[in-house]
């Protein structure tokens, strides 16, 4: 059971980074501002296998963290290329109660430690998922994200197989570690649903959601980004399907895609150019359907051509 004042919950945030070097500045600046007690929490960031200048933004991190009363550890795991076995070297140093996740690419607001720790007052919960809002961006891809709360951890949370939340922003009790396991190491893709997933069936711990602990995301600004995004989600669906039986998605026919094409062309287009000359929507709606078609796509493509290695069924365990 963890103290009943949060303040002393010893916490570790754990970020994974591949060629972090344009995020890492901004992300590193976010932890040192964190509003949680120094001496109670430390910032564990592990470089797996990058091939820019991440290694010297960490190394400097480390010396700067000490001169302001900070504990910041720089990792590496190079022996797999994935994010998750990077989380569990992470999980493996980690001295916290509660381990918290975050990615290079997220912004967390100042008090994100102090609320995403708050709930675990309560001895029955094991993982808070934490609030994901868009980071301002020009690009009209930006925008379609930050316009459809693409991100939102609601949709997640409403899961029909179970609640889950993404590794932007999620924290865990460590104890659920040593029951269940760690994240599956070679899995590239899914493995935040897995996780959970494992915690909620396998512990009597129960997930939360902590609304107040939010964290901005910077989205993808190019259409290939956006493809290789997309195309990701659709292995992660057919990976938990053969982890968990998850329902596979139907594909996106011909018809359907024509269907909704026609559609926009002739009303949806003409509506929504008349209601931008008056002002009433931003420009972004224009283009709605093409981008998500474009992702149903690149979704469908994902799941038809993912094949779940043999390896990626393994779960690692703390020592």
């Amino acid at each position: 059971m963890l103290n009943s004042n949060d303040s002393q919950i010893k916490a570790s945030v754990i970020v994974p980074i591949y060629n972090g070097e344009n995020d890492l500045p901004d992300l590193i600046r976010c932890l040192q501002l964190q509003t949680y007690p120094r001496n109670q929490i430390e910032y564990i960031l592990v470089d797996n296998n990058s091939n820019d200048r991440t290694a010297k933004i960490l190394k400097a991190s480390v010396i700067e963290g000490a001169k302001e009363g900070l504990l910041f550890k720089a990792l590496q795991k190079s022996q797999i290329q994935s994010s998750y076995a990077a989380r569990n070297q992470g999980i493996k140093a980690a001295r916290g109660e509660i381990l918290a996740f975050t990615d290079a690419d997220c912004r967390p607001f100042p008090d994100w430690i102090e609320k995403l720790i708050q709930p675990f007052t309560n001895p029955d919960i094991g993982i808070v998922v934490g609030g994901l809002i868009a980071l301002p961006g020009n690009s009209l891809l930006e925008k379609y994200a930050e316009r459809t709360k693409m991100m939102s951890p609601h949709f997640l949370l409403e899961h029909p197989f179970g609640a889950f939340g993404q590794t932007a922003n999620l924290a865990i009790c460590k104890k659920a570690f040593k029951q269940i396991g760690l994240f599956r190491p070679y899995l590239t893709t899914g493995g935040d649903a897995d996780i959970c997933w494992r915690i909620q069936r396998e512990t009597g711990f129960k997930l939360t959601f902590s609304g107040e602990a939010i964290i901005r995301h910077r989205h993808r600004s190019t259409l290939p980004e956006l493809i290789s995004q997309w195309q990701r989600y659709g292995r992660s669906h057919l990976y938990l399907h053969e982890l968990h039986g998850v329902d596979l998605m139907e594909d996106l026919t011909f018809k359907t895609s024509l269907y909704c094409l026609s559609r926009w062309l002739f009303k949806d287009l003409p509506r929504d150019s008349f209601q931008l000359i008056q002002g009433k929507v931003p420009v972004i709606d224009l283009i709605k359907t093409p981008i998500e078609l474009i992702i149903s796509q690149a979704r469908n493509s994902g799941q038809r051509e993912a094949i779940l290695p043999e390896k990626a069924r393994q779960i690692e365990w703390l020592d």
